[in-house]
């Protein structure tokens, strides 16, 4: 019997997990002040990407001599910016269990050919931490974007490490909390849980990745856009908004902006229980169904921003075209966009949790997945 349509949609059914869900207070007016026309050296450019780097480091929590630039190429750009210009001083170890995690693999032992050490876990499932030498350097995902698997906390990482921690926490960044003391490096680009602009990523430094910074020099050489130091010291200006290439003002604006909203939802702490809450709203869901479930394997490693969901009804005949199907049911009727799984992920959903989704926005969702699963079990 086909399951009557739910009588209440979601005001906003952007669930990407990138670009993301603007915050909820989001108009194009809000972006009146930004500094369009103006050069990004001009003293208004510079105070606003100082801004943006000061606003960063006191929602997060970033200690004070830990360096924050704004650097180009998203998130990928500061990962491979701190792979190219920091691996290679001693044997590394590169952990994954999802695909972009598989990609840094492939950038170091592939393209840079490092001494490394590769630790895989299959989607669901984390690496066990404990098994890792710390005392080489260390490259990872916080969270999976893409397997909704996170690391539950920093307890593994040794504090007297003599390696280097370098952290891709794109899809953790304002919604995990992130132990600074034991990643030296840390990035994220402002498309993910603030819902910013793509094109900008943020490269956190450690005094420890700076000293190393600044006494090992590569093998290869490093594209401009790459370069922190110059004569052996770190490029001071780099980290205080003078931006390596030009930025988009218009893209800094609107992170500003996100991060005023932030501090009006409680900051840190309130961002990271409104994904809480966004998370826990389909995990209730699921544990009230037996034809859906977590992806992520043990409860203490489930991501609370890129959930990610599998059927696991035997009814099934072929998981990617179902899952598939049931992505554009509610594509469809506009009440979720973009929930597909990723395309290298095993079959079935993902559904973005940031704290600018509206938890009202997921409750009202999650009555048309169960309709939209119904319909297509009826229609195989």
């Amino acid at each position: 019997m086909a399951m009557t349509k739910p009588a209440t949609r979601p005001a906003n059914p952007r669930f990407s997990s990138g670009p993301c869900a603007k915050i909820p207070t989001f108009d194009l007016t809000k972006l009146s002040d930004a500094a369009l026309g103006r050069s990004h050296r001009a003293a208004v450019g510079k105070a606003k990407l100082k801004d943006a780097i000061e606003g960063t480091r006191e929602l997060l929590g970033i200690p004070a001599d830990y360096r924050i630039g704004i650097v180009p190429a998203s998130d990928t750009g500061a990962v491979e910016m701190a792979m190219w210009s920091l691996l290679g001083a001693r044997k590394a170890t590169m952990l994954a269990w999802e695909s972009f995690g598989a990609g840094w693999v492939t950038d170091v032992v592939k393209q840079l050919k490092i001494d490394a050490e590769v630790k895989t876990a299959d989607y669901g499932d984390i690496v066990d931490l404990s098994t890792v030498d710390w005392n080489t350097d260390v490259v990872f995902t916080w969270n999976g974007t893409t397997s909704g698997v996170r690391v539950p906390n920093g307890d593994a990482i040794p504090a007297d490490r003599d390696g280097l921690t370098i952290c891709d926490a794109t899809s953790a960044a304002f919604a995990q909390d992130l132990p600074w003391d034991k990643l030296d490096v840390t990035t994220f680009s402002w498309q993910k849980v603030l819902g910013g602009e793509a094109a900008h990523g943020m490269l956190i430094l450690s005094p420890r990745a700076v000293e190393r910074l600044e006494s090992y020099t590569p093998a290869w050489p490093l594209p401009k856009i790459f370069r922190m130091t110059k004569g052996g010291k770190l490029i001071e200006g780099i980290f205080v908004g003078e931006t390596i290439n030009t930025p988009s003002m218009l893209a800094v604006e609107d992170y500003l902006v996100a991060l005023d909203w932030a501090r009006s939802v409680g900051g840190f702490k309130g961002l990271m229980a409104r994904a809480d809450a966004n998370a826990k709203a389909i995990w209730d869901f699921c544990e009230a169904r037996d034809w859906i479930d977590n992806l992520a394997n043990d409860p203490a490693t489930r991501s609370n921003t890129s959930v990610c969901l599998k059927f696991t009804d035997d009814r099934i005949k072929d998981g990617a075209a179902f899952a598939k199907a049931v992505a554009k049911r509610l594509e469809t009727e506009g009440v979720a966009l973009d929930v597909g799984a990723y395309r290298d992920a095993p079959a079935g959903l993902r559904i973005w949790c940031g704290g600018t989704v509206e938890t009202s926005d997921v409750e009202a969702m999650l009555p048309w997945l169960d309709w939209a699963f119904h319909e297509e079990i009826a229609a195989q």
